[in-house]
């Protein structure tokens, strides 16, 4: 269904998009939208980071005693 959609009906589409919800109202909801990805990309970051110091914490020496004075 979407594949017949060419450039004419993505542009028919943006005006009646624009002519709706006004430039004003369209900007204040891509400024939501870029916070929210900012958002999400801290998390994603800090979670990885959080995982990243647990896998440290929890990394133990399990060589036998026997062969720790080999090494």
């Amino acid at each position: 269904m979407l594949n017949n959609i060419g450039l004419p009906g993505l542009l028919l589409i943006a005006v009646v998009v624009l002519v709706l919800f006004g430039r004003g109202k369209i900007s204040s909801l891509m400024g939501e939208v870029g916070k929210g990805i900012t958002a999400f990309k801290k998390g994603v970051n800090d979670g990885t980071k959080e995982l990243e110091d647990d896998a440290a914490q929890v990394a133990k020496d399990v060589t036998p005693e026997a062969d720790k004075d080999k090494a």
